[in-house]
């Protein structure tokens, strides 16, 4: 049997899009073998990541998931990236014993490893197994993950001492310096990781991005003419997207779509801030009383506030009573609905009664996004979001901005008139038509003759191809 080895970094953001990709394999023969990294910290809830598995192990025999056991970790560092990226490393041997006890009954043609595990290409080298890098962000954050180590060697100091500095990239609209993602705006040890981990990615054979050549064309030319890695042959990119995570069937369905079935046509504004998005309750309160005085209709997932003292989510349950206005909920029934925890982000955004989306800017999310038609209105939070933000913003024309977000608080009447912005002006309306004519790009780039279909096939024929020594 012919396999492929998709190796995820931990997280359901990074599970789900190889997931997706696996099933694409699968229809062309391949089987394939998703390894699974135990938590960090053992106390952090692996529930939703377990579930999602059970989902698709059921619906996808093809797809078989293997569970790395638990291993410990001392660590010479308290910076969270040099920590985080250890943990990924510590993993390979495990990885290895794995892929050697696959390779005696099957033939492994390749293996995908997240971005962040870069280090298994030392495992792949050593077992002499084609490696590719699988890059779950976007084409613009790896146009910046590849020029990272020039732009290291050429700044004196930190971007976070740089403000709103326009950093210029190649293929990128300025990006301010504030803007750039976590773990990479201080010159600190837990940048040189970064640096030094990035710049392995020309040892890969290929690129492997969950996007498509109409939504990125501009910062992919770029990239594959070499100028991200000017001194440096630039690895193949291919652009498989977008793939997205839908309902794999069976269970009940949620109440909020009933919900939605009530409302007129386009006339919803969905605010979801992706797996661990969660506000201060006195950013809950401002959202709640902009929503209010927006008149808008409106369907709201709301999560607990994160620990303060860790970077994870709580397990207490939602209490409205303490988040929201007194009577929040009364004066605005009818018009809008609020879901705890989680709602299915990617059937709520094809209703046709979703007119508007307010999102983190995770990749995934605006993918979903994207395929829907759905215009947005971007509210970023962490990791690379801000600078998705930048490009949804300026160079897409996709989003347009939450004021307020990098100024600790988003006030009741930013999101008021955003909203009203959004769904009542031409402007507004200009926005979402946009959306809506990337759907259609979207979708043929995923036909049988588009543009992402076609980067598959290329692959899946090389691979087929290869001789192992």
């Amino acid at each position: 049997m012919d396999t492929v080895i998709l190796y995820p970094c931990s997280g359901i953001s990074h599970l789900a899009p190889m997931t997706e990709f696996a099933k694409l394999l699968v229809a062309q023969g391949f089987s394939v073998v998703i390894p699974v990294l135990p938590p960090m910290y053992p106390s952090v809830s692996t529930s939703a990541t377990d579930d999602y598995i059970n989902r698709i192990s059921l619906s996808h025999p093809s797809i078989s998931f293997h569970r790395l056991p638990p291993f410990t970790v001392h660590y010479s560092s308290t910076n969270i990236a040099v920590c985080f990226l250890s943990h990924l490393r510590a993993a390979n041997p495990l990885l290895r014993d794995l892929l050697q006890s696959i390779s005696q009954t099957s033939n492994i043609r390749a293996i995908l490893t997240d971005f962040l595990c870069i280090d298994v290409l030392e495992v792949a080298a050593d077992l002499q197994l084609p490696a590719y890098v699988f890059f779950t962000s976007s084409a613009f954050v790896l146009a910046y993950f590849l020029y990272l180590p020039i732009l290291h060697s050429e700044m004196t100091c930190g971007p976070s001492e740089l403000g709103e500095t326009p950093i210029h990239i190649p293929g990128l609209p300025p990006i301010p310096a504030s803007h750039l993602p976590d773990h990479t705006r201080d010159r600190d040890e837990g940048l040189q990781t970064l640096v030094d981990a990035f710049s392995r990615f020309p040892e890969a054979k290929g690129i492997i991005v969950n996007s498509f050549e109409f939504l990125e064309s501009r910062t992919l030319k770029t990239i594959r003419e070499g100028h991200c890695l000017p001194n440096r042959e630039t690895p193949p990119v291919y652009c498989f997207g977008p793939l997205i995570t839908g309902s794999e069937g069976g269970g009940e369905r949620h109440e909020c779509l009933t919900w939605l079935d009530q409302q007129p046509k386009g006339s919803v504004v969905f605010l979801c801030f992706g797996s661990r998005g969660s506000f201060a309750v006195e950013q809950v309160k401002e959202i709640a009383t902009g929503l209010e005085k927006s008149k808008q209709r409106f369907l709201w997932v709301v999560r607990s506030p994160r620990d303060p003292e860790t970077l994870f989510m709580t397990s207490k349950e939602v209490d409205l009573d303490t988040l929201l206005p007194v009577g929040f909920l009364e004066r605005t029934e009818g018009r809008g609905m609020v879901v705890k925890e989680w709602a299915p982000q990617v059937e709520v955004l094809n209703h046709e009664a979703t007119g508007g989306f307010v999102t983190h800017c995770g990749w995934n999310s605006v993918l979903e996004g994207v395929c829907a038609g759905v215009g947005m209105i971007a509210w970023p939070l962490y990791a690379e979001q801000k600078m998705n933000k930048v490009v949804l913003v300026e160079e897409m024309k996709l989003a347009a901005e939450m004021k307020g977000y990098d100024k600790g608080i988003v006030v009741a009447e930013e999101v008021e008139n955003r909203l009203r912005w959004l769904m009542e002006s031409d402007g507004g309306t200009e926005l979402r038509n946009r959306a809506k004519a990337i759907k259609d790009h979207a979708t043929a780039a995923l036909s049988a003759d588009g543009s992402s279909t076609a980067a598959v096939l290329e692959l899946v024929s090389l691979w087929k191809r290869t001789v192992l020594a």
